[in-house]
């Protein structure tokens, strides 16, 4: 019996030390894959480690979540305009704006959302946190929805103006307040959501030094969008039916039903996911650099790079950032005094390193390309706003018994894109990085090149289709079908396509020092000014158009309207912003590659046409491979 209970003894000893050795290997493991990229630990606090954290498995519970939060948010958005009329009885102008506007601060507070995230509170819990808003919101606009009480009396604003009635009463005072709390408590919570999805998501690849994790992560971006397209469809076809034919409070509800399952997805894959941990105010070491450059503005540069301060030093997360020639007015940030005591003393508000100024490079390169997807955005505010309304204006029977909702006409192109975007990464994507050498196929400048080129011509179907509509109305008094409204649609999906990713994957690879999820962010930003603008241009429009009687948009009436006209001046717009593009891009010094020492030998990939080809940066006069 003693020796046996000894030899038990033992084994367990062994197995110990073998899982301790093992645990060992593990956490040895994690650390040099820390040491080539950001610091990333687990649920618990502790280095993540290759084989259990990470992966496509990870960020397959994110990409749940963007299915099911756009899901959500995508049915009540896209049919705002409609409840908005039928519903509060605001006009047309003001309810074309009041959707733009909701839209336009969704993107806005994205920004929010990647400063908290960024600084203090890290991916996952600004999901949680606002997730959670967001569904109150959801609720809080199904209840509104579905008590009579919260609501004006109900009334047809198409048939009291046809008929000479007075108009209807406008949701004001307490209703119009618990419509708007709703409102914007919805875009609180998906403004803040949405840069941290896909930064999260994109989080659970560590492409350092690694050709086959930087390929997922390409295809990761992909199945973003794939997500994307899908819980539009769903959105636009169950949900929007829904709404139709149950009411808005039950579709309002089931939005609110989507988002709880999206919660859940999130959680259900704590275990798995690599959280990049936060790392402090990011705007602060931003300000300082353009403080100290300021003060420092007349010194001369020295001619040796190692001659600025930190030249050597690492960013926020312990990567070594290359100096790059770009904005060199920014290295006087970095310039050191004669004096080494005064060195030391230094403020940092007049010192800063070069990993900081190398930051704050990154920043400023994306932003002419930011600048360029602003139209882009403001031609999208139309398909959600005067193109619903256009189909409603439009004969949308199937059958007898069977109509389409105006709404889901913005289904169209997402019933392609379901299929059109796993063809994309699985066949032409391999077969793109043949000939351009690039881990992505196409490269983000020239694929969010390709977007703006295309977008113009959905304006310009836009602008034929509400011409022939107007004209079979007005001379013929026809009713022409709904699928006319086909190809705007059908041309904007294949564009954002393009462009959208594009620009999500260009500015998750530019940032550095853990600015991942603000300079996402930002890509949305250009949504919020795209329809901002738009609420701009419909008010100016109306304004100078009026002034001679007839207002292009100054109806409640399409058939008195001039939308088409409209749609002529944002083709217009939108052509010349892609001659923009072009040149802006043509200069621009954007790596799409990462920047860092250790993944340097992926800049030799360039871009032709629409990029210049980077010159290789020199490390103790040699070349990096």
């Amino acid at each position: 019996m003693e020796m046996e209970s000894r030899r038990e003894m033992e084994l367990k000893q062994t197995q110990v030390a073998v899982m301790g050795g093992q645990f060992e290997e593990d956490r040895e493991e994690a650390q040099s894959e820390q040491g080539q990229e950001e610091t990333a630990l687990d649920w618990r606090g502790r280095l993540s480690l290759p084989h259990k954290h990470g992966g496509m498995r990870a960020a397959s519970f994110v990409l749940g979540l963007q299915a099911f939060e756009i899901m959500g948010i995508a049915a009540v958005g896209n049919n705002l305009i409609t409840y908005v009329i039928n519903e509060m009885h605001f006009p047309l102008s003001k309810s074309a704006n009041i959707v733009t506007n909701f839209v336009g601060t969704i993107f806005l507070l994205a920004l929010l959302g990647g400063f908290l995230s960024d600084s203090y509170l890290g991916c996952f819990w600004t999901i949680l946190i606002f997730g959670f808003l967001e569904l109150s919101g959801f609720i809080l606009l199904s209840v509104q929805a579905h008590l009579p009480q919260l609501k004006p009396p109900k009334c047809d604003m198409m048939m009291a103006a046809a008929a000479g009635q007075p108009p209807c009463v406008e949701a004001k005072g307490f209703k119009a307040l618990i419509f708007f709390v709703a409102l914007y408590l919805v875009a609180l919570g998906s403004g803040c959501v949405k840069p941290n999805m896909i930064t999260h998501g994109a989080d659970q690849f560590n492409t350092a030094g690694d050709p086959k994790q930087a390929k997922r992560l390409s295809s990761y971006f992909n199945a973003g969008y794939f997500a994307f397209s899908l819980g539009e469809l769903f959105a636009l076809t169950v949900l929007v039916w829904v709404q139709t034919h149950s009411g808005m409070d039950v579709g309002f509800g089931v939005s609110a039903a989507a988002m709880s399952m999206g919660l859940i997805s999130l959680v259900a894959g704590t275990l798995y996911y690599r959280n990049k941990r936060p790392c402090g105010s990011i705007l602060t070491p931003i300000a300082q650099v353009f403080m100290a450059a300021t003060l420092k503005r007349k010194l001369l540069l020295p001619s040796n790079p190692r001659m600025l301060h930190g030249s050597q030093d690492t960013d926020n997360n312990g990567r070594h950032l290359l100096h790059t020639d770009r904005l060199r007015i920014l290295d006087k940030a970095c310039i050191k005094t004669q004096d080494g005591m005064k060195e030391a003393m230094e403020s940092p508000w007049r010192l800063c390193t070069v990993a900081q100024v190398e930051q704050v490079k990154s920043l400023l390169s994306v932003i002419p390309v930011f600048a360029c997807t602003i139209v882009f955005n403001t031609i999208l505010a139309q398909l959600q706003t005067f193109s619903v309304q256009q189909g409603s204006a439009m004969d949308g029977h199937l059958t007898s018994s069977f109509s389409v909702p105006p709404a889901s006409l913005q289904s169209i192109p997402y019933i392609l894109l379901v299929f059109l975007v796993p063809l994309y990464d699985r066949l032409f994507v391999p077969f793109a990085r043949r000939l351009t050498g690039h881990e992505s196929g196409i490269p983000p400048l020239i694929r969010i090149g390709l977007g703006l080129f295309l977008v113009t011509f959905s304006m310009v179907a836009a602008a034929l289709v509400e011409r022939k509509r107007r004209d079979a109305a007005v001379l013929g008094g026809e009713t022409i079908s709904i699928f006319w409204i086909t190809p705007q649609f059908l041309i904007f999906g294949l564009s954002e396509m393009f462009t959208a990713v594009g620009l999500i994957e260009l500015f998750y690879k530019q940032s550095v020092g853990g600015m991942q999820t603000f300079l996402t962010a930002i890509t949305y930003c250009s949504y919020s000014f795209g329809f901002y603008l738009s609420s701009v241009l419909v008010s100016l429009v109306n304004k100078v158009t009026s002034s001679g009687g007839c207002g292009w948009l100054r109806d409640n009436d399409l058939n008195k309207d001039r939308l088409d006209l409209f749609y002529w001046l944002l083709a217009v717009l939108s052509f010349l912003n892609f001659l923009n593009y072009l040149f802006w891009s043509s200069r621009s010094s954007i790596k799409t590659s990462s920047i860092f020492s250790i993944n340097s030998h992926e800049a030799k990939n360039s871009e032709e046409g629409l990029m210049t080809t980077m010159k290789p940066v020199k490390n103790d006069n040699h070349d990096i491979p």
